[in-house]
């Protein structure tokens, strides 16, 4: 009783780990994508008159 408890106990830590990992890293990927929409940053391809 106590080695299945043991591993339900770390088994519902590890997904808890997991779920914050992969929250943390969307939560960049949306920064990232935020903050270059807002820069509004032009390519070599859509360069201006110089």
């Amino acid at each position: 009783m106590y080695l299945g408890d043991l591993s339900l106990m770390t088994l519902c830590m590890l997904v808890l780990v997991v779920c914050v990992l992969v929250g943390v890293a969307f939560l960049t990927l949306l920064e990232r994508k935020v903050l270059g929409y807002i820069q509004t940053r032009k390519g070599p391809k859509q360069g201006g008159s110089m």
